[in-house]
């Protein structure tokens, strides 16, 4: 058999991230994000993965749910990161349609092969006690139900900081540049669990 380039690539097991503007690169270089910057550690430690970023900004989990299987068909993911679910509340979208919504998306996940991994948010204070911690349950409750990985907080570290101003561009909403080698961080030891073996 003969070899072409890129044929050993295409091998390669991908870790497909569905995503919103956190995972997009809203705002910043090309390259510099954190999807961007977990691929770089992957080539580092030598493992033979694929990261595909399908992240689009101000993306909701009907918009996440909507275009999952295609990209399950087309990248048969190894691991699937799903990191939505945060625009669904700044819309004030009921809290059921979320849940029923990343539920589907692990199903969806699971039954394509892939292991899951959902990334958890919480909302500012402003919303409430109330609201927040019915926003948080959403994510372990999806995430016990699932039987998915999860990372309880995805922006631990660069929110709830001492000085979380200095880690989000003007807007302060989406995470500077300096904040995505944190976010990353956070993302890496309930990822690296659910990695196929080298």
């Amino acid at each position: 058999m003969g070899f072409w380039p890129g044929a050993q690539a295409a091998t390669e097991p991908v870790v497909l991230v569905l995503g919103d503007s956190l995972s997009a690169e809203y705002g910043l270089r090309r390259g510099s994000g954190w999807v961007a910057l977990l691929s770089a550690q992957l080539a580092q430690e030598r493992r033979a993965l694929r990261v595909v970023n399908a992240s689009v900004s101000g993306d909701t989990t009907s918009g996440g749910r909507s275009r999952l299987p295609a990209l399950l068909a087309q990248h048969r993911p190894a691991v699937l990161v799903l990191e939505l679910g945060g625009n669904d509340a700044l819309r004030g979208l009921p809290l059921e349609m979320t849940r029923a919504n990343l539920a589907a998306m692990a199903r969806a996940g699971r039954e394509a092969g892939a292991r899951v991994l959902l990334l958890g948010m919480e909302m500012p204070p402003n919303y409430g006690a109330r609201y927040a911690a019915d926003f948080r349950r959403v994510f372990t409750d999806v995430a016990r139900q699932e039987a998915t990985g999860l990372v309880p907080f995805f922006l631990r570290g660069v929110a709830d900081g001492p000085n979380p101003v200095a880690l989000f561009q003007a807007d302060r909403i989406h995470p500077n540049e300096q904040a995505q080698a944190q976010m990353r961080d956070n993302v890496w030891p309930e990822l690296r669990k659910l990695l196929p073996r080298r």
